[in-house]
């Protein structure tokens, strides 16, 4: 791997684009696309309300209502008034969604497990574990109050 830092980060970014690939593809054998799998995935961290998802989804208002709406009519979400505030709405995931939930994940791990089979098992772990640490950066990111 290159030494320049910032080469490094070109190669990281450019390995992440296409690893959402691999989501992708493994997503086909699901009922999800991305953008489903990505809600219901956030839902399932904690029901959140709708600008709280909007931003976290990096997408505008309208698309979360279209996305949320689609789960809903599939049975997947289900709109709750918040008990902490009663004005707002939470979404949360039903057990049909927790269950295509976890049919989407087992997917998506069988693909990146074929991925990782080109590695011996020593740099196979070492990948998963930087997705890990990558997973743990994003929290810390959005606990400090980033988007």
């Amino acid at each position: 791997m290159a030494a320049d830092p910032h080469a490094r980060g070109v190669v990281a970014a450019r390995a992440a684009a296409r690893l959402a690939r691999f989501v992708t593809v493994g997503l086909a054998e699901t009922d999800l696309s991305l953008p489903r799998y990505r809600l219901l995935a956030f839902l399932d961290d904690g029901g959140t309300a709708h600008a709280d998802l909007a931003q976290r989804l990096t997408v505008s208002g309208p698309s979360v209502t279209a996305l949320v709406d689609g789960l809903v009519g599939r049975g997947y979400v289900e709109r709750r008034k918040d008990p902490d505030d009663g004005r707002r709405i939470a979404f949360l995931p039903t057990s049909d969604g927790h269950d295509d939930l976890e049919a989407a994940d087992n997917a998506v791990v069988a693909c990146l497990t074929t991925l990782g089979s080109h590695l011996d098992e020593e740099e196979a772990e070492a990948a998963v574990h930087g997705l890990e640490l990558a997973d743990e950066a994003i929290r810390r990111h959005r606990e400090a109050g980033n988007r």
